[in-house]
């Protein structure tokens, strides 16, 4: 073992792991027999690299949402040829 090497550091990269494998909070707090999600934080950490994860799942995420938002037609879309004024078109005349 490294010189300053804690078993108790392993708590540490476990919950870290777990929760990069997709673990829940509760997931993790199952697994290392603790009751309050305070304790389980305590033990939980992100990196860089997590927080590139995260970005680039929100990324596609929405990237997805505006593709299908553009392929359905939107029936309340305002005819950009229409000369009514806006307070005529909100009221539908």
């Amino acid at each position: 073992m490294p010189e300053g090497f804690r078993f108790y550091d392993l708590r540490h990269t476990g919950h870290t792991l777990s929760t990069r494998s997709g673990a829940t909070l509760k997931d993790t707090m199952v697994r290392a027999g603790q009751s309050s999600e305070k304790a389980a934080l305590i033990y939980q950490h992100s990196d860089d690299d997590r927080q590139q994860e995260v970005a680039a799942g929100l990324d596609a995420t929405v990237r997805k949402a505006r593709q299908e938002a553009a392929a359905v037609p939107d029936e309340n879309a305002v005819d950009p040829n229409d000369q009514r004024s806006g307070t005529n078109l909100a009221r539908g005349k």
